[in-house]
């Protein structure tokens, strides 16, 4: 049996593959309970096989693979850092991700806390007392990592399921 073991990322943009070519009639939307579906299912296998901590390990670390990915490819790196967040913000909005905002900034710690509203992953589901978007933790470090050349720590600090109404999140340099 053949598997498919490696240890570095071979992930690129290409392998989404040509969503027109390939979807002709029912196109690139889908029901965001479909993705949600997707999404817990396989984080509840990773928990049940291994345990929370793996599960937040690979959630962070796809998040982060997602991020750096996206900005490689859809973001223009070249942009001053509050033109990038624009552009993050159309973006995000535009591919009904969520609506990005920046709730504090220190431009001289690189210090920010954003927040997300209408969050893909959890906006709507039942308060449980909990944050549960790491994957998001890991697409913003991952995001601003590829954009700034420096890692970031990101932290989400109230989610929807922890009673909030919009995931926010503290991100400062590592």
């Amino acid at each position: 049996m053949f598997k498919e073991e490696r240890s570095e990322s071979l992930f690129d943009w290409d392998m989404i593959g040509d969503v027109a070519q390939g979807r002709p009639n029912l196109g690139g939307a889908m029901d965001v309970s479909v993705y949600r579906l997707m999404q817990f299912t396989l984080r509840d296998v990773i928990i049940q096989e291994f345990d929370t901590q793996t599960a937040d390990r690979i959630y962070f670390k796809a998040g982060k693979l997602a991020g750096t990915q996206f900005c490689r490819k859809l973001m223009d790196k070249t942009l001053e850092f509050q033109e990038f967040v624009r552009q993050a913000q159309d973006l995000l909005s535009t591919l009904k991700i969520g609506i990005l905002r920046v709730e504090h900034s220190d431009m001289d710690k690189m210090e920010f806390t954003l927040t997300v509203a209408e969050d893909l992953d959890c906006s709507g589901l039942p308060v449980t007392n909990e944050t549960i978007c790491t994957y998001d933790e890991g697409f913003l470090a991952g995001l601003l990592e590829e954009y700034s050349g420096r890692p970031f720590a990101v932290k989400e600090v109230d989610c929807w399921c922890s009673g909030d109404r919009v995931c926010r999140f503290d991100v400062r340099p590592e």
